[in-house]
């Protein structure tokens, strides 16, 4: 016997009916279904033109928030970002770098302190601490030039360009490497030119 509620089937067992939503009154409106959820509107406004742009106040997420900059300060930044600032500290970075580099060479070198004329003589330590000294100034000269140079040269087609990418780097090389090459004649200008700009944007590329 089929229970109360349940329409009975061929087979005899129950079967479950279910109940009808409750009718609305006869004045009030039905209701009209959610609409369904467009990501594309999400995405507009989480990420596209309908974003709300956010001040980010450090005072908020509880961090020390910064005070204005003084005229000092932005003086100093101004001195510091200048192409002056920049060839002078490449120029002191080129001559401690190319007097350790000349030092270095000069004690793996096995004609340190020696004297033509007397070749089986063996030289003293006075000798051969001159010689390396004499070694790392000249070298420290040359690598200071060529950084002062090159930094300078790349300040100045950084700012001309209003740009910073790896053609500030090959340019500046090219500059450098043909100005250093030309003492020599047009065509180790051209190989100089050459050589600088293929290794300025090696290492560019490799620092990028």
């Amino acid at each position: 016997r089929a229970e109360a509620g349940a329409a009975p089937n061929p087979g005899g067992c129950p079967r479950a009916v279910m109940a009808a939503p409750p009718p609305s009154a006869p004045g009030e409106p039905s209701s009209p279904p959610p609409p369904p959820l467009q990501y594309s509107v999400l995405l507009e406004h989480l990420v596209g033109d309908k974003r709300r742009p956010r001040a980010w106040d450090p005072a908020v997420f509880g961090g020390i928030p910064c005070p204005p900059k003084s005229e000092e300060q932005k003086m100093v930044e101004r001195v510091m970002e200048s192409c002056p600032f920049k060839a002078a500290l490449a120029c002191v970075g080129g001559f401690v770098l190319g007097g350790a580099f000349g030092i270095f060479t000069a004690g793996i070198d096995t004609n340190v302190g020696f004297d033509p004329k007397d070749p089986y003589r063996t030289p003293t330590a006075k000798e051969v601490l001159k010689d390396m000294g004499q070694r790392g100034i000249s070298y420290a000269k040359n690598f200071a030039i060529v950084g002062a140079m090159f930094s300078c040269t790349e300040c100045v087609v950084e700012s001309y360009r209003g740009k910073s990418d790896w053609k500030n780097s090959v340019i500046s090389g090219c500059i450098t490497g043909g100005a250093i090459g030309f003492r020599a004649g047009l065509k180790a200008g051209v190989i100089g030119c050459g050589g600088f700009a293929a290794f300025s944007a090696a290492v560019d590329y490799y620092l990028r």
